[in-house]
């Protein structure tokens, strides 16, 4: 059983609220946030009911352009919620603690990015993390801790499994709603319809697997290179600037997986005709007739098979969706998840997958899903019936 903030007194208590607000960054400032806003209710909850919040989280990736201090993210914060966030530049130091135990009920300081410490980038099992630096720092200053950062749930770092050993531990109400939705696929309206897209061709083939040999799945519409990977395995003549890109993309070994999917599996869809880029503009190709006469990519399916998959995605009684169709970043090859998106928002109930699958949605401005999942990663590990590291340590 996992607790959450429907069991927590919070009125005067340090809470320790790991989130997951790792966003793009331009300049030092915030380019998107997004993630931010998906953690208000749950902090807005804490603060209106009178907790005292150390906020916990990361931003990038030591190396990257993104990997930075959290300052931005404090003062976003600060602007979103009715009540004061302050920021520390600290994470589990003498300051931090002493910062934390400065709050008053209804204050917030967001501790700085965790994976400043060698000790985040690392995974451990709960035991050996909660010995960690980190939790054993800031642990004494906090009198529970809450999990709300869903996104980086597939991981078993210090500040998501560490915590939950020393701590009474909760989840927050992105984590509660989350695990409510993906957890419970089984229990969604039939048929249940999967589209997988995108470029993450493994993870893809991985969720087709699982969800197809536990019944999860009446159809699994293919798209993106996902589709293109699958077309290869069926003996399709993509021509060679579609086959080289799924060779220099690390993808040729997937090919065999994709053929062994397809051969034990009749309720996968491949795309019917493709569009490539000729002259500058989309040009439509029936998978027929390839390798087309001007050898280009697959950059998005064509016209037949946005309104064969829509008829199918509109007649769902569940629309999972994973991956663009196409290189949606193109105006021109963005029809193909343009057209899915929007009929999938018709059919009984639709999920979104999170990750990129997110962030087309938003780019596309396309409204009217029933679920938009803040994780990547961590959607598609329950996707495939694997454990989140970090939910496994609430419970």
């Amino acid at each position: 059983m996992i607790r959450t903030l429907d069991d927590l007194d919070a009125e005067g208590v340090a809470v320790g609220v790991r989130i997951d607000i790792n966003s793009p960054v331009s300049g030092g400032e915030l380019a998107d946030d997004a993630r931010l806003r998906a953690h208000v209710d749950t902090l807005a909850e804490l603060l209106d009911r009178g907790a005292r919040v150390a906020i916990l989280a990361h931003q990038g990736r030591p190396g990257g352009d993104d990997f930075a201090r959290l300052a931005a993210h404090a003062d976003r914060l600060d602007e979103l919620l009715d009540h004061p966030v302050d920021y520390c530049d600290a994470t589990f130091s003498s300051a931090a603690r002493d910062r934390v135990a400065a709050l008053d009920v209804g204050e917030a300081v967001v501790l700085e990015n965790t994976r400043f410490y060698a000790e985040e980038y690392m995974e451990f099992d709960p035991e050996r993390a909660a010995n960690t630096h980190l939790v054993e720092g800031l642990a004494p200053a906090l009198d529970v801790y809450l999990n709300d950062a869903f996104a980086a749930a597939h991981r078993s770092q210090p500040s998501l499994v560490g915590f939950p050993t020393r701590l009474p531990s909760y989840a927050g109400r992105v984590m509660e709603r989350e695990l409510d939705v993906l957890g419970a696929i089984e229990e969604t309206p039939t048929p249940r319809v999967y589209v997988l897209g995108g470029a993450k061709v493994g993870d893809s083939i991985g969720v087709a697997r699982s969800v197809l040999e536990r019944d999860l799945a009446d159809t699994v519409l293919t798209a993106g290179v996902v589709g293109n990977v699958c077309l290869l395995a069926g003996g399709a003549e993509l021509g060679n600037a579609t086959a080289e890109f799924v060779y220099d993309a690390g993808y040729w070994d997937e090919i065999d997986r994709a053929g062994d999917l397809l051969d034990a599996h009749d309720e996968i869809t491949v795309p019917e005709d493709v569009a490539v880029e000729r002259d500058g503009a989309r040009h439509e190709v029936s998978v027929a007739d390839l390798p087309a006469e001007i050898d280009a990519p697959a950059k998005d399916v064509g016209s037949r098979t946005i309104a064969a998959y829509g008829e199918v995605i509109e007649n769902a009684g569940t629309v999972i969706l994973n991956g663009p169709a196409g290189v949606f970043e193109e105006e021109a090859f963005a029809e193909g998840t343009r057209g899915l998106y929007e009929a999938a928002t018709r059919a009984e109930q639709s999920i979104v997958g999170g990750g990129d699958t997110a962030a087309a949605v938003r780019r596309l401005g396309i409204e009217g899903f029933d679920h938009i999942s803040t994780g990547g990663g961590a959607a598609l590990t329950l996707l495939t019936g694997d454990a989140l590291p970090a939910v496994e340590a609430l419970r």
